[in-house]
């Protein structure tokens, strides 16, 4: 669907519908799902009751300590504003906060779940009693009661201070309320720290309005050591007069004042609310979105419409059974995977672009940044879109106009502009994420356009175009220098991140009706093979001579926050042909066997499932006949990887992605393949889920034996008809379905058949490749050097398993290599004429039929392929000559 479709559609945002309308549209929306709930169940009875709370089982601080990075404060589903404590040594954690910091900051209105890096975090605000504190107040600080903490989705509360404060906090979209509870007393205090942002504030303002306001901005950046900046406008009123106020400014030439100290008289009244607007664009529209959201002081009327905005979110994938850790911690991963991108719009549609200008969006929909590009598109984007497309397509749409603002995607957006922080073209991949899971109403002509341009001339993210064109891979020794940038480095990272956003670009190409880029791209996503190294069985960096660089399991250098060991298999679209170069299902199924042992490896041989390079990766097993290992694996993770405290989580959640996977293998599948919609199966955790999709349909899966010690699959029914597909397609849950599962205890033979497994793409889109082995024992067929220009020698070299060797027989009788095809130089036919690589074009020169007696016949010249000589000698180019039924003329094609 294209951009002319876009205007005038009804935002489904909950969370931007004004507070006062909230309750009862989210209201209905719950019961709506509900009943949904309860039809689809009918035949279900001895399932467990759903949980009838989503928001309140949401533990927002989880995962705010030990790695995790999240915030535990207020927010709404895709919110502008986060309300959320910053504590002291939370400076070094990305989301601002450590739960096992007994000091505060205070509570700033802006944070990201999870980021690697520190960000936002702009205008603590802290509570707290007596006078001004001497110094300067901008450093000062207030212990924090964690006995008291509470946070679910919507709802934030803590007590902190020697003088104990009680904070509550809530959020609108665009708004943020607090109600602090006072001790009794005439100096109960709120300090605003302008120049308190986590990575600093280059610039603040103030000016106090009337008796009881406050209106300002503050500017920061500095996310990942960027230079980009932002301005934060707000607007903040309190519902009691000040009986003082004051800017504070401490020494001579800061970019503004320090600190705006508030003084209420809490002796008789000591409650004290307080409601902010903020915006990224103007003071009056931060002015605006406070009157349009949040107009009076009903802290309550706020908390419940955001807890019923939730809960209308969360209550899109209802579960039942497992226990209350695992219903726990369900929701607050599907809670932490809605929080982000977060909408930079305003009420009246404007917002800041990557070009520095104001733009407007049409009605009913957003502008959506923070996309954290290297993580979310593997796993937090189709969970984004199957939960919501609506909003889906809104954060394509932005991706869209963040390319036509800034000339290129972002690779990690932040705000509104660029940060080269990490690897590939993630955009490309989410864009097709997006629309494969149901976000379709965006501008998908020019999506592909951006896509296509991105992947061929403007190299402003795939910086390294011009040397996989040339040479089919990145070649380590040429990677740096002039041509290297922006922090894009670790050469086969960097290949198979491209490879993964050009399989996504031809799905895409594909579903847009583009078969030929499609194809084009579906070739190129293969490079990978190109660095398969045999002597090792890894994802190897070559030099530009085709030398593979040293490397050994434990190897960093060429991998991005991974080691050599943790990249071999983040091939999410072709595991047969892994399969095959390293050895057979057998062997690599062992070597997968020996990864899994551990999830959480740095710099080692074993998984580091807690970042996103290995995502996906324990489903391999579906598509190497044994499911059974995914289901164990999956099982382990959930249970040992992720726990229900602050420290649950080793690592960062990434905005949402880390979470992600938790939602996935919960529900027993996961979107492997990017770009694609398919689902390859693990087993359920629960005896019961339900995800009411935006279409009416539902996908309900069933397994009432589901359990601590069943999550081996036994059988399965998709719609009531037996099946051992290890995966379920797009087309089937997408028109609804239903799944019944039945676990056991041990592992089963089901879904081990060859005709089970998930499908795989290869350059032509079969999975018929392998050797040209020659009569004359131990040679194959191969291309010299594994090189990738047309005119490249092919040659007699002795077999070694290399993807210079793995030929693929296409339909049209061609053979195919390294992206290109096996031809006859100039379509000659005098005995003599060399073989070549060169482009796949469809002639006679690239149509070869295998004969009787094993020989390779070209029909336009009426010869035979043949080793010179019946030369043994590596590096010998094959040529063609009459047929003669000899050794020099037997192959054998894969």
């Amino acid at each position: 669907m294209t951009g002319s479709n876009r205007t005038g559609r009804r935002s489904r945002l909950s969370s931007l519908i004004p507070a006062g309308a909230l309750v009862a549209a989210a209201a209905l929306g719950t019961a709506g799902l509900s009943a949904g709930a309860a039809n689809a169940s009918s035949n279900a009875t001895t399932h467990a009751a759903f949980v009838a709370d989503p928001a309140s089982t949401v533990n927002t601080l989880v995962m705010t300590s030990g790695g995790g990075n999240d915030f535990p404060g207020a927010d709404s589903p895709f919110g502008m504003v986060q309300w959320s404590p910053d504590s002291v040594s939370g400076r070094n954690a990305g989301g601002g906060y450590d739960y096992s910091d007994n000091q505060t900051r205070g509570f700033s209105l802006t944070h990201m779940a999870g980021p690697g890096c520190g960000a936002m975090g702009d205008i603590p605000i802290l509570p707290m009693t007596g006078a001004l504190p001497s110094g300067d107040p901008g450093v000062h600080d207030e212990s924090i009661d964690h006995g008291s903490e509470l946070g679910n989705a919507g709802y934030y509360t803590v007590k902190t201070g020697s003088n104990p404060v009680k904070t509550e906090l809530t959020t609108t979209a665009h708004t943020g309320m607090a109600r602090f509870t006072f001790p009794s007393t005439s100096q109960a205090d709120v300090l605003l720290k302008l120049l308190d942002s986590q990575n600093g504030t280059t610039a603040s303002s103030a000016q106090l309005v009337g008796g009881n306001e406050v209106t300002g901005s503050v500017t920061s950046g500095g996310f990942c050591g960027e230079t980009g900046s932002y301005t934060l406008h707000f607007d903040m009123v309190f519902d009691q007069s000040f009986t003082s106020a004051s800017q504070v400014v401490t020494e001579s030439g800061q970019p503004g004042p320090n600190s705006v100290f508030l003084q209420f008289n809490a002796g008789s009244n000591q409650v004290v609310q307080a409601r902010v607007g903020i915006s990224y664009v103007s003071a009056a529209n931060a002015s605006a979105n406070l009157a349009a959201e949040n107009s009076g002081f009903n802290f309550s009327s706020v908390q419940t419409a955001n807890h019923t905005a939730w809960n209308a979110q969360l209550n899109k994938i209802q579960i039942a059974g497992g226990t209350s850790t695992q219903q726990q911690l369900f929701y607050t991963s599907l809670y932490h995977a809605l929080l982000h991108p977060n909408t930079v719009t305003d009420v009246n549609g404007q917002y800041m672009g990557f070009d520095n200008a104001v733009h407007t969006a049409p009605s009913g929909h957003q502008q959506y940044d923070q996309f954290s590009g290297w993580d979310v598109y593997k796993g937090q984007t189709q969970l984004e879109a199957m939960v919501d497309p609506s909003i889906a397509s809104d954060a394509a749409q932005s991706l869209v106009n963040d390319y036509a603002q800034g000339g290129t995607f972002p690779q990690w957006g932040f705000m509104n502009f660029y940060n080269w922080v990490m690897d590939g073209d993630p955009a490309t991949a989410a864009i097709s994420n997006y629309y494969a899971f149901g976000g379709k109403n965006f501008d998908t002509a020019t999506a592909l356009s951006d896509m296509l341009t991105e992947a061929t001339t403007n190299n402003n993210v795939r910086r390294g175009t011009s040397l996989e064109n040339s040479y089919g891979y990145l070649p380590s020794d040429l990677y740096t220098g002039s041509l290297g940038c922006c922090n894009v480095r670790d050469t086969a990272s960097s290949l198979i991140e491209y490879d993964n956003a050009d399989f996504a670009l031809s799905k895409f190409a594909l579903a847009q009706g583009d078969t030929a880029n499609s194809v084009k791209f579906n070739i190129r996503a293969n490079n990978w093979k190109h660095i398969f190294n045999p002597a090792n069985d890894l994802l190897n960096p070559v030099q530009s001579n085709g030398t593979f660089d040293s490397i050994n399991t434990g190897t960093t250098t060429g991998f991005t926050e991974s080691t050599a060991a943790q990249n071999r298999f983040d091939v999410g679209f072709d595991q047969p042909a892994l399969a095959a170069l390293y050895g057979g299902n057998s062997a690599i199924n062992s070597a997968l066997d020996y990864y899994f042992q551990t999830f959480n490896s740095t710099n080692s041989d074993q998984s580091f499932l807690s970042n996103e390079v290995d995502l996906g990766t324990p489903w391999f097993y579906d598509w190497t006949g044994e499911p059974s290992h995914t289901q164990s694996v999956v099982n382990r993770v959930l249970n040992q990887l992720y726990q229900d405290t602050p420290a649950g989580f080793p690592n960062n959640d990434d905005l949402g992605t880390m979470s992600s996977q938790y939602v996935w293998g919960a529900l027993g599948m996961y979107p492997v393949t990017p770009g694609s919609a398919d689902l390859a199966f693990n087993s359920p955790l629960f005896t019961q889920a339900i995800v009411h999709l935006d279409s009416g349909s539902n996908i309900t899966i069933n397994a009432p034996a589901a359990s601590a010690s069943n999550y081996y699959v036994q059988s399965l029914t998709v719609n009531g008809t037996s099946s051992t597909h290890t995966w379920l397609p797009a087309s089937t849950w997408q028109a609804g379905v239903t799944l019944n599962f039945t676990l056991g205890s041990s592992a089963s033979s089901w879904g081990t058949a060859t005709g089970d497994a998930p499908p795989a793409y290869d350059q032509s889109g079969t999975s018929n490749s392998g050797p040209i082995t020659s009569g004359i024992a131990g040679k194959c067929v191969d291309d010299s050097s594994r090189n990738t220009a047309n005119g490249t020698k092919i040659q007699l070299w002795t077999c070694n398993g290399s993807v210079a060797q793995q030929f693929t027989v296409n339909s049209n009788g061609s053979l195919g290599v390294m992206g290109k095809c096996m031809d006859v130089t100039s379509g000659g036919t005098a005995n003599g004429t060399l073989i070549q690589l060169y482009d796949c074009n469809n002639t006679g020169s690239q149509v070869w039929q295998q004969q009787s007696n094993g020989s390779l016949l070209n029909p336009q010249s009426g010869k035979c392929l043949d080793d010179p000589n019946s030369s043994t000698t590596d590096g010998t180019q094959l040529q063609i000559y009459t047929c003669n039924g000899t050794n020099a003329q037997k192959w054998t094609l894969p």
